[in-house]
């Protein structure tokens, strides 16, 4: 299982990347795994902000539905559009090609909440 030092986690299993007052997010390794084969992602909330915890949208694979949660407060600025012709990405390239939304943090203190890879390795048992 892939858990890259450099990012952030969640334990509902989603990765931060912090580039500034910018946070790239997507789905962890073990998530895309858990899930299994991913049909479809959808994000309907392109410029709007949301506090932590908040909905951002859905990913469908084969056998469920799941909800993608905000892991820090802020305004949603991108979404990687090439997701919704190869929604595939997020299982071949979590941490790469399959990242979800970029946003603008508006509390870059809630960074502080994340877990690092070591303490998310633990939530996954690996």
């Amino acid at each position: 299982m892939n858990i890259p030092q450099e990012l952030k986690y969640t334990k509902d299993h989603e990765w931060v990347k912090i580039e500034g007052d910018t946070a790239t997010i997507g789905v962890t390794d073990f998530a895309q795994g858990e899930l299994g084969d991913i049909v479809y992602v959808e994000v309907e909330t392109l410029d709007e902000s949301l506090e932590k915890e908040e909905v951002f949208g859905t990913v469908e694979a084969v056998k469920t539905v799941s909800d993608l949660y905000m892991p820090v407060s802020g305004e949603i600025i991108e979404f990687n559009d090439s997701l919704e012709d190869e929604p595939e990405k997020v299982n071949n390239d979590p941490y790469g090609d399959g990242w979800m939304i970029k946003i603008k943090l508006s509390d870059a203190s809630e960074i502080e909440g994340l877990l690092s890879a070591e303490e998310y390795q633990e939530v996954v048992g690996a």
